[in-house]
């Protein structure tokens, strides 16, 4: 190979001056890319900790937030039931008052409907008196053919409609 002939003059004049000219980019690129380079992926570096960092700490809040607000949330239930559980009590008793006024007014209404009744049947009963001695009366006096006595009549029906009374 022609290019690698050291016995050649010009090979090794190009060999040295390549030395030279790499060991002259080596020294700049160490001394003042590779610095630049370094410094680039340092702040890379340090700019992904901090932004793991502010991640951490995010969701370290967020997650205290879900747990307030879950926490909140059950104190708010139990609050809410706390209420209704109250409320519900409130219109039970409520219900219950109405309904033994009611019971009560009903009763009362019932009991003079009852005596209401009791003084109807009486004074049905006691117009059906006369009639009824009249009545008997008429009977009597067709069966035995003779005018029976009103007093005595009168005290039989009397005995019946007592008797039919209770």
């Amino acid at each position: 190979m022609p290019q690698l002939d050291f016995n050649n003059p010009l090979v090794t004049g190009q060999v040295v001056w390549g030395g030279v000219v790499f060991l002259f980019f080596y020294l700049a690129l160490r001394g003042w890319a590779l610095p630049k380079v370094d410094a680039v992926l340092q702040n890379r570096s340090e700019r992904i900790a901090g932004d793991l960092d502010q991640a951490r700490a995010a969701k370290a809040e967020a997650d205290k937030a879900v747990l307030e607000l879950r926490e909140t949330k059950k104190a708010a239930a139990a609050e809410a039931q706390a209420h209704l559980d109250a409320v519900l009590e409130h219109e039970r008793a409520s219900a219950a008052a109405k309904l033994a006024e009611i019971t009560e007014r009903l009763d009362d209404e019932i009991a003079r409907a009852e005596a209401g009744v009791v003084a109807e049947r009486e004074r049905a009963l006691q117009s059906l008196r006369p009639i009824a001695v009249d009545v008997a009366e008429s009977l009597v006096e067709r069966l035995i053919g003779a005018r029976a006595d009103r007093a005595v009549v009168e005290a039989a029906v009397a005995r019946a409609t007592a008797q039919a009374a209770h």
